[in-house]
């Protein structure tokens, strides 16, 4: 999913986050907004899991999108 994608899609990817990581604020996600790397960043940040796990859980909510 392309950069354009997702920012069409905020809204919904927001709440897939939200289910996925709970201790998440709204500023936490709009931090990242449309932006992949950052995204990631903020959650590994947040979460204290590795990048790769990250990633994993960020492609698993965009494919089912």
């Amino acid at each position: 999913m392309n950069r354009d994608q997702i920012e069409g899609k905020w809204t919904e990817i927001k709440g897939r986050l939200r289910e996925s990581y709970g201790d998440l604020t709204d500023d936490d996600i709009e931090e990242a907004k449309g932006d992949r790397e950052q995204l990631e960043g903020v959650l590994q940040q947040k979460t204290g899991r590795t990048k790769e796990d990250v990633r994993n859980t960020v492609d698993r909510i965009l494919e089912s999108i």
